[in-house]
C-alpha cells in the first residue's frame, strides 16, 4: 500500500468520525437525505479549514472532491437520515414523552458531578419502577413528532420551520430489509435497511428492538463495557463522548425494558464529563432538566432533556460551544419534540385515540 493510500484511508476515517460527531437528528423524521445534505456541507467546511491549516494544494482538494463524487447519493435512498448514526435511532418508549431542545442562546450553566450523578440515579430508580408493557415482535413503534432543521448550505446555520412527521418501526427479529415507514409532507416512504446491509439490518445499535434491548446486561459497569465493544471506534475520537452518544440513542429513542433503562442511566453516570443543565427548553416550550456533554473536537454540546417532575425523557438538543465558520458559540443546531408515541399492530396505521 502506498503512502497516498494510507493518507486517504486516514482521511476517510477522520471524516467519518467527524460526521458521526455532528449533531444527529433524532426525534423528527425529516425527508430522506436532507440531514445528510447538511452534514456534507458542514464536512466541506471542515475540509476547507483542514486544508488551509495543513497547506494542502489545489490538486489535493480536487482529489477530495473526486472521493466525494464516488460515494453513493444517500438522498436517493428511501430511508430517514437519522437511522445512519447509532446516536439517532427509532424514537419513543416508556420514558419518551417528548423530543426537546434549547431554543437558541448560549449554553446553560452546568451542575457539578455530584449533582448530575444524583439526578441520573433518580432517573434510574424511576425507570426501574416503570410498568411499561413490552412490545411484541409483530408490532410497530409509532411516533408523531415535530422539529426544526438547521440548513448549512449557505455556510451558516439557518434555522428552518417546525415540521411534523410520523414513523412506524418494526420489531421483527433477525435481519430486515424494510424497517418500517415514515410519513412527512403528505408522502409515505419505506425505511430501508442500513446502508451496506445487503442482507438486512440486524437488531442492535442501529435497530434497537425491544427483544434486543432486553438481552443487554443491566449492571451499569458491564453495560458501559459492552457499549465500548459495540460502538464503532474512530481514530482520534473522544471515546467518552462516543459512549455518551451511543447510549443516548437508546435512552432517548427506543422503547426500553425497565431494567435496561435503569442500568443505562447509571452507566451514563460513570462517563466523565457528563453535566447537568437546569434550564433546558424543548421545541414546544416545555422546560426540563438537561443531561449534557461537550464534544471538544466538534465544538458541539449534546443535551438530553427530562421532565423536572417525574424525570421522564423529554428530548434532545444541540448547540455550538465555540465559534466556528458556520456559527458562533451558543448557536442553536436543531431541535424536535415528540407529540405522541404508541405501539400499533400495523405500519401506516395511527393509534386509536
Amino acid at each position: 500500500m502506498t503512502g497516498t493510500d494510507n493518507g486517504r484511508e486516514a482521511y476517510a476515517a477522520e471524516r467519518a468520525e467527524l460526521a458521526r460527531l455532528l449533531p444527529p437528528a433524532p426525534g423528527t423524521d425529516l425527508p430522506p437525505g436532507r440531514h445528510e445534505h447538511h452534514r456534507e456541507r458542514l464536512m466541506n467546511l471542515i475540509d476547507d479549514d483542514t486544508a488551509r491549516a495543513q497547506g494542502r494544494t489545489g490538486a489535493d482538494a480536487q482529489d477530495r472532491a473526486r472521493e466525494r463524487a464516488g460515494r453513493p447519493d444517500r438522498s436517493r435512498l428511501l430511508r430517514p437520515s437519522f437511522l445512519a448514526p447509532a446516536t439517532a435511532l427509532a424514537v419513543a418508549g416508556a420514558l419518551v414523552l417528548g423530543y426537546a431542545a434549547q431554543n437558541g442562546g448560549g449554553p446553560a450553566d452546568t451542575g457539578d458531578t455530584r449533582s448530575v450523578s444524583q439526578v441520573l440515579l433518580r432517573m434510574s430508580d424511576a425507570a426501574g419502577r416503570s410498568d411499561a408493557l413490552p412490545i411484541r415482535d409483530d408490532q410497530f413503534l409509532y411516533t408523531r413528532g415535530t422539529g426544526r432543521d438547521v440548513d448549512l448550505t449557505s455556510g451558516k446555520a439557518v434555522i428552518g420551520p417546525l415540521e411534523e412527521s410520523e414513523s412506524w418501526y418494526s420489531q421483527k427479529p433477525g435481519p430486515q430489509k424494510k424497517l418500517g415507514l415514515i410519513r412527512q409532507g403528505g408522502h409515505t416512504l419505506p425505511i430501508n435497511a442500513e446502508l451496506g446491509d445487503s442482507e438486512g439490518t440486524r437488531p442492535g445499535l442501529n435497530r434497537p428492538t425491544y427483544r434486543w434491548l432486553a438481552t443487554l446486561p443491566t449492571d451499569p459497569r458491564q453495560l458501559l463495557d459492552y457499549f465500548d465493544e459495540i460502538t464503532p471506534k474512530f481514530e482520534g475520537e473522544d471515546r467518552d463522548q462516543a459512549l455518551f452518544e451511543s447510549i443516548g440513542g437508546l435512552v432517548g429513542h427506543a422503547l426500553l425494558p425497565p431494567d435496561t433503562a435503569a442500568g443505562l442511566f447509571e452507566a451514563v453516570a460513570l462517563i466523565p464529563g457528563v453535566t447537568r443543565t437546569p434550564d433546558a427548553v424543548d421545541a414546544l416550550g416545555r422546560k426540563g432538566v438537561g443531561i449534557a456533554r461537550d464534544d471538544e473536537r466538534s465544538g458541539v454540546r449534546t443535551e438530553w432533556v427530562f421532565d423536572p417532575e417525574d424525570l421522564s425523557y423529554l428530548g434532545w438538543s444541540s448547540h455550538l460551544t465555540r465559534d466556528t465558520e458556520y456559527g458562533k458559540k451558543g448557536d442553536f443546531m436543531g431541535d424536535s419534540a415528540v407529540i405522541e408515541t404508541a405501539v400499533v399492530d400495523k405500519a401506516g396505521v395511527k393509534p386509536q385515540s
